[in-house]
């Protein structure tokens, strides 16, 4: 199965760049520009591209991101949340259908390619929060596809992670290989990982109970214990006895 990776550099979709490599054919990676915060997790797409032997396309969509405003993600305006991803502070990090017209593109090259599918490693642990991750838009988005390029291409969407929690995701990493400290996580785009967004707070979570050494360097490497100690504290306290957390879902 020739396949496209979309990669932003972070530790899923570097996860899945490898595992595609390993198990099917690794056409190449796509990475997109919309006007995020910092392009840092870029130059690790680009560096896991490099390492894998395949191209790696950067695709500007600089225009059309500066038209999802509202989010912390394209706003230097709204500032980061620290704390768990699972808490409701979080949806500030929403950027409006954005897996929708990324994958858009990244079928459109696939079908130029004539590649058999794109790769997404939208994650099971945030369908709560991020509509665009859920298996009902996936599984919608595949119709369309299907429709759109109908006599075109035969372009297949893989989305393996689509039900595993982050934690399962990090097991993957381990098993693979992958290099954990060549992703990118970090929403604030700092010199370092901040550690205590909620990107840095999940994966730090993730890599620890999947029990994957994790040699990334953070400004505040414990924080995500005492994040999850308040979100588990608070979930207690309306009377919920499951975590949300895509760590350990």
């Amino acid at each position: 199965m020739k396949t496209i990776v979309v990669c932003s550099g972070g530790l899923d979709s570097v996860t899945l760049a490898y595992k595609v490599a390993v198990e099917h054919k690794l056409h190449s990676l796509i990475s997109f520009d919309y006007g995020q915060r910092h392009k840092k997790e870029l130059d690790f797409a680009a560096r896991t591209a490099r390492d894998l032997g395949v191209g790696h396309h950067i695709v500007d969509l600089t225009p059309v991101g500066a038209l999802l405003s509202g989010s912390s993600l394209t706003s230097d305006e709204i500032d980061v949340p620290d704390g768990h991803y699972a808490e409701e502070t979080m949806r500030v990090t929403v950027v409006p259908n954005r897996n929708a017209i990324m994958l858009s593109v990244a079928f459109g090259a696939a079908a130029s390619a004539g590649a058999d599918a794109v790769a997404t490693a939208v994650p099971g642990g945030v369908h709560f929060m991020y509509p665009d991750c859920r298996p009902d838009f996936i599984n919608a988005f595949q119709t369309m596809q299907n429709h759109a390029l109908e006599g075109v291409g035969d372009v297949s969407l893989y989305t393996p992670f689509v039900k595993v929690s982050k934690a399962d995701i990090a097991a993957e990493a381990g098993r693979l290989g992958v290099p954990v400290d060549l992703t990118w996580s970090c929403y604030k785009g700092g010199e370092i990982h901040c550690g205590r967004c909620g990107t840095c707070v999940e994966r730090r979570e993730a890599l620890e109970l999947a029990r994957v050494k994790d040699t990334t360097a953070y400004v505040d490497r414990d924080y995500w214990k005492q994040a999850r100690a308040d979100h588990m504290a608070r979930k207690f306290a309306k009377g919920e006895t499951k975590a949300t957390s895509s760590a350990a879902e």
